[in-house]
């Protein structure tokens, strides 16, 4: 039987900054997934600076070979809506990318032995070790397995009724020949609002590549939605008419909506396995990203030692960091169901509510300082 020091359950962003952080260290870490990568994830696709510092990636390293598409401004309005408000930065605010090529190229350069193409199957707890799928043992295991994570599912039972945000998504190359029909500009990524403000499509342009999506917390409503919001782009000639694709579909928790359990002895969990994807966007790799480096650095201080009060100190530093103020709290609940339509229409058509509300604070959270250990 193969044995390591740290066990993550998942290769995506959250379980590679984790790997990267503890092999840093010295730890012998295996990765294991069920997908073999590279691998398609639905997702919108773009990352900002703070990211990219926390990550130490090289980007003009990165980008040789992959899609790094700056994007210095966005177009923000409502599905339906006649106008968008264009807002525009004097530098790049976020970064495109592909999931495919992102996922990839963090877990070769973790540096952890990977066990790729490979489901957890069996779980089983014997004395302070785990033993999973009857091949390999660990001391501490960690959820990174997404929103179905079996880990997550060990820890905390079935899912239940539990409120999720439901998306659709796809990616595809760009035909050269109808290129002229694609009227997003890659640097200004296209957000477009529900009235109702419980849920939003987007549609980015990545070099080459279009990025269409769109999410909502009422999954039952979700084809219809999405249905109306494709409309909407052909009408407005962001898209070609005779445009059709095969959608890609995705579920995740977010942070405020219902908090799970995230840690116990020898085990915690880590990005939307732990429900951490933020409230007002639904945006997770940056949440994914700073809970694996949380967890490496409390598994480090562990030293070994991972009874559930010596891992406590990560759940308390996910508190600290992904909560918000009481005020904060109290306003994100207040406004999807104390606007009206035409209230939620005026909002999204006034300039600083946008850049300063929409923008800076709900999707780009461009005033949360950088992340601190302590």
């Amino acid at each position: 039987m193969d044995t390591c020091d740290v066990l993550i359950v998942g290769g995506g962003p959250a379980g590679s900054a984790c790997a990267w952080k503890l092999r840093q260290a010295g730890l012998d870490v295996v990765v294991m997934d069920a997908a073999v990568f590279p691998r398609d994830k639905v997702c919108a696709g773009w990352i900002t600076p703070r990211v990219v510092d926390e990550l130490e990636i090289d980007a003009a390293e990165y980008r040789r070979g992959r899609t790094l598409q700056p994007i210095t401004g966005f177009r923000t309005g409502l599905v339906g809506g006649r106008e968008e408000v264009e807002t525009t930065y004097d530098h790049p605010v976020s970064y495109g990318i592909r999931r495919c090529e992102f996922d990839q190229y963090l877990l070769q350069r973790s540096g952890a032995r990977l066990a790729l193409g490979t489901r957890l199957s069996s779980l089983e707890r014997g004395g302070r070790r785990w033993i999973v799928n009857d091949t390999i043992t660990a001391p501490i295991l960690v959820g990174a397995g997404g929103h179905f994570c079996p880990v997550a599912r060990w820890l905390n039972g079935p899912l239940g009724e539990t409120p999720v945000v439901a998306a659709q998504e796809v990616e595809f190359a760009i035909d050269p020949r109808d290129a002229a029909e694609f009227t997003i500009a890659p640097d200004t990524p296209e957000l477009y609002f529900c009235r109702d403000l419980q849920g939003y499509g987007w549609c980015f342009r990545k070099h080459d590549y279009l990025n269409v999506g769109f999410g909502r917390l009422d999954r039952h409503g979700l084809p219809k939605a999405t249905a109306e919001f494709v409309g909407f782009l052909k009408s407005r000639r962001k898209i070609p008419r005779n445009a059709s694709w095969r959608w890609h579909g995705h579920a995740y928790l977010l942070y405020e909506m219902r908090r799970r359990r995230v840690v116990d002895a020898g085990v915690l969990l880590i990005g939307d396995a732990a429900g951490l994807a933020y409230s007002q966007s639904g945006e997770g790799i940056r949440p994914a990203i700073e809970s694996g480096l949380l967890a490496a650095y409390t598994l480090i201080e562990a030293n070994g030692c991972y009874t559930r009060d010596r891992l406590e100190r990560y759940q308390q530093r996910c508190r600290a960091r992904f909560d918000a103020s009481p005020l904060l709290r109290s306003l994100s609940r207040a406004v999807p169901t104390a606007l009206t339509v035409k209230a939620a229409g005026w909002l999204l058509d006034v300039p600083w509510f946008v850049r300063h509300v929409v923008l800076n604070r709900w999707f780009l959270h461009s005033l949360d300082p950088a992340l601190a250990i302590r």
